[in-house]
């Protein structure tokens, strides 16, 4: 079987996400995106992982959009299969239930720095570099790097990469607030796992609500935060009980409000 393009991997409450395509440095194209959206279902459905890990294998994190899968496309295909099936697979990212931290071992450059953006935190090496190169090439970003990168690191630094063309070494990305921690080379994957399993130590349930509550306030969603937030209390109420015990012994529920 040939080796899976990205992969899911556990390390106690730790769960790690890695892309696999280091000859070219871990660009997305559709199989990539596809092998991302499985992996993230993996690490949800994945009881014990508390925090999950997005890495990069080999010198870059992401170098964003693999320009030869998509400059061949339509201009509907383009827009169907590329933009919105990319948005699809970094909002599953941005909504999955566990924390997640982007290990940048390597430069994050467009829709590599949407993906990092996705994640609720970011380590990055000393070496790394940041950039929205895209107009460059005649496109834009198209994966939330002017909506969900605006909302989390203001619209100025966001012109800066995308109008302005500035690449960000890691030390400026964090006074920016775009990256959370900078760490010498090497030490990204060892300052992300220190960092998540003090995370993972925190109530389970309450930090995934917390996570919830930020989103809703942050804009990231507002619709299935509220019902899943709702739903999570009733499932621990007496009501549900009641009226499923009933409804499968074919009787009325004796509701309680307990």
């Amino acid at each position: 079987m040939p080796e899976r393009l990205v992969t899911f991997e556990t390390d106690g409450p730790l769960g790690i996400v890695t892309l696999r395509r280091p000859e070219k440095f871990n660009a997305l194209d559709i199989p990539m995106l596809r092998a991302l959206e499985a992996a993230l279902d993996e690490a949800e459905a994945a009881d014990g992982v508390r925090v999950v890990l997005l890495c990069g294998e080999g010198k870059g994190f992401c170098s964003g959009g693999d320009v030869e899968a998509w400059s061949q496309m339509s201009a509907a295909d383009f827009q169907v299969q590329w933009v919105r099936y990319g948005h699809r697979v970094f909002d599953r990212l941005a909504r999955l239930r566990q924390p997640t931290v982007a290990v940048l071992s390597g430069h994050a450059l467009g829709g590599g720095v949407e993906l990092a953006v996705a994640c609720d935190f970011r380590v990055a090496e000393t070496q790394v570099k940041l950039g929205l190169p895209e107009t460059s090439i005649g496109v834009v970003p198209g994966w939330s790097g002017t909506q969900r990168a605006v909302r989390r690191f203001g619209a100025q630094t966001v012109r800066r990469m995308a109008l302005g063309g500035e690449v960000f070494p890691a030390s400026e990305a964090l006074a920016l607030g775009i990256i959370d921690r900078v760490v010498e080379a090497g030490k990204a994957l060892a300052e992300a796992k220190a960092w998540g399993e003090k995370i993972a130590a925190r109530g389970p349930l309450a930090t995934e609500a917390a996570k919830l509550m930020i989103a809703v306030a942050e804009g990231e969603e507002s619709a299935a935060a509220t019902e899943a937030l709702a739903s999570g209390f009733i499932a621990l109420t007496g009501d549900i009980k009641a009226g499923v015990g009933a409804f499968k012994a074919k009787q009325k529920p004796a509701f309680s409000r307990s």
